[in-house]
């Protein structure tokens, strides 16, 4: 069937494609309304050196020169980066903070990339929240922000590292107002309304091809019955026309 049949039906049977369009628009708009918000919350920290670097002089005499710790990038510092990422993604971090189980609440703390391979490269730590409301967000991103900073020093501490060489967690993003996510609300709309639309499509079709089945069993019903003794007559005067052509001949 081509498109101009497909428009000429759904234009016929416009008591069937005009609900079904009114009722499209009603099931997208409801189902954009009753879907659960989602809010999005930030935050980005990166790992620094201190001024005086990550060693302590052997001789006091002739200290480490101080450099700058915005370009004192290493390996080091993207190795550390990915261990304290590891401790914080596990479910006793998650709990400290105020996740609720059950799933209602996302929770992800990554090097800024979506692909583990290279979570090493670079001493960034970004904390995503997504969670039902604003409050909730931003406090968990908080939260873990000050968790962040704390295991960092904790782990360092562990290793008895020299106090001056510690690591800082500098915050270089803090966290964010929540956003809503608007994005998962407007898909399943859009799928629900075009289900919806397709679903009076198909109301459309069969509606015209029930009517057509109806026109035909009227045509069927309206043929004239057969009448047995006109038949029969006709074929008695058939019959004698043959036998008076026999006893003739």
């Amino acid at each position: 069937m081509d498109f101009w049949a497909t428009v000429t039906i759904l234009f016929r049977r416009w008591y069937v494609t005009v609900p079904a369009f009114l009722l499209t628009i009603a099931v997208a708009l409801g189902v954009f309304a009753v879907a659960p918000k989602t809010f999005i919350s930030t935050s980005a920290l990166v790992l620094t050196l201190p001024v005086t670097g990550g060693s302590v002089p052997s001789d006091p005499k002739f200290p480490n020169p101080r450099t700058n710790p915005l370009v004192s990038f290493d390996q080091g510092l993207s190795m550390t980066s990915s261990i304290l990422i590891q401790a914080l993604n596990t479910p006793d971090a998650a709990a400290e903070v105020g996740v609720p189980p059950g799933g209602e609440v996302t929770l992800k703390v990554t090097s800024g990339g979506t692909n583990p391979e290279l979570m090493p490269a670079t001493p960034f730590i970004v904390i995503t929240c997504e969670a039902p409301t604003a409050e909730q967000a931003l406090g968990i991103v908080t939260k873990m922000t000050a968790l962040a900073q704390k295991e960092l020093r904790a782990r360092q501490q562990q290793v008895k590292a020299p106090p001056t060489t510690y690591v800082s967690a500098t915050v270089v993003v803090p966290p964010t107002q929540p956003d809503e996510k608007k994005g998962s609300r407007m898909r399943s709309a859009v799928v629900t309304g075009a289900l919806a639309f397709f679903m009076g499509l198909f109301a459309a079709f069969a509606a015209e091809s029930f009517a057509r089945h109806r026109r035909a069993r009227r045509g069927t019903d309206r043929q004239p019955p057969a009448q047995p003794d006109l038949v029969y007559a006709e074929a008695a005067a058939s019959n004698g026309s043959r036998s008076l052509a026999g006893r003739e001949g």
